[in-house]
């Protein structure tokens, strides 16, 4: 008798959306975006040009990672978002709208054979872009599923060419008070700064993101490149990255920096370890209204956990 085990992560091919069907949704997103994208901007700003990268999208799926509970809807996880630079609510995405993507370049600097700006154009030039379907845990305790388009975060080392002295990949995102409201709130340590090392940026499973649902990245999202490691809470996705150093200190983080005894480095997911003003041991799904148990490293264990063997005595979940 052929018994299969599934990973806790895995979704039965029968629950998945068939293809015809989410293809045939992202046609009638698309449209629907192109007729209410003005209703979705900031007063004062005219309708956006269309992304030159819009042809890329969407991109084979890779079918190596998938996931245990339905896809969300793209009208319920691109209207409940974190992206402190537009303002400390949920409900950004029309304030988001003011982000300025295009001209974009990305510095890449410090320990690398040759420090380098590319545009972002050109760097989806450079790299292979898939679609993978993850899990995104935020430490408030709630979680979504969504199709993200990237490249892995691999391709972006290897473009790098880091010396080996470096030990760390320090990222930042952009500096602009003018077009992100947030940024004048001077009590936050702007521009927003998150890291991991190199052999967590060499994980299959690390992921640089440049599109979701089927096309180029919402600015709600972090347009237009943001990482995602799914064995990690969400703070450490840091967003719209204009500036990747390669260094060997360890980079302290955004909310590291504002308050270092509840958010750490590592940060990853762990229903053992509460936060210190809340568990971590459930999650509410969005859309759902539901909530699940949390799993150790989010699911993703059999691809990370032994990336911190020896690293016993760290705050590996905070």
């Amino acid at each position: 008798m052929n018994i299969i085990h599934r990973k806790g992560w895995e979704i039965p091919e029968r629950d998945a959306t068939p293809e015809h069907l989410f293809l045939n949704r992202r046609s009638l997103l698309t449209g629907a975006a192109a007729i209410g994208a003005g209703s979705m901007l900031a007063p004062g700003h005219a309708l956006a040009q269309a992304d030159p990268s819009a042809g890329l999208y969407p991109a084979k799926r890779n079918e190596t990672y998938t996931l245990d509970r339905p896809l969300m809807a793209e009208d319920v996880t691109s209207r409940y978002n974190n992206f402190y630079e537009f303002g400390s609510t949920k409900n950004i995405y029309g304030a988001a709208q003011r982000l300025e993507t295009r001209p974009w370049t990305i510095k890449i600097d410090g320990l690398v054979e040759k420090e380098r700006e590319i545009g972002i154009d050109d760097l989806l030039k450079s790299v292979q872009l898939e679609e993978r379907l993850y899990r995104l845990r935020c430490v408030e305790a709630w979680s979504m599923t969504i199709p993200w388009t990237g490249f892995s975060m691999k391709q972006l080392v290897d473009l790098a060419k880091p010396t080996s002295a470096a030990r760390y990949v320090r990222m930042e995102t952009f500096l602009d008070p003018k077009m992100a409201l947030g940024q004048r709130q001077v009590w936050y340590p702007w521009p927003y700064v998150e890291g991991c090392t190199i052999e967590e940026a060499m994980n299959d499973l690390s992921f640089m993101v440049t599109g979701a649902y089927g096309k180029p990245l919402a600015k709600q999202y972090g347009a237009p490149l943001r990482l995602h490691m799914p064995w990690k809470y969400g703070f450490k996705g840091v967003k719209s990255i204009k500036r990747i150093s390669f260094v060997t200190e360890r980079p302290k983080g955004f909310w590291e920096a504002l308050q270092a005894s509840e958010y750490g480095f590592w940060a990853n997911v762990n229903p053992e370890v509460s936060h210190p003003r809340w568990s971590q041991a459930t999650e509410e799904v969005l859309g759902e209204g539901k909530r699940v148990p949390t799993l150790m490293w989010n699911g993703y264990g059999e691809h990370v956990a032994g990336l911190y063997k020896g690293l016993e005595k760290e705050k590996l979940y905070m």
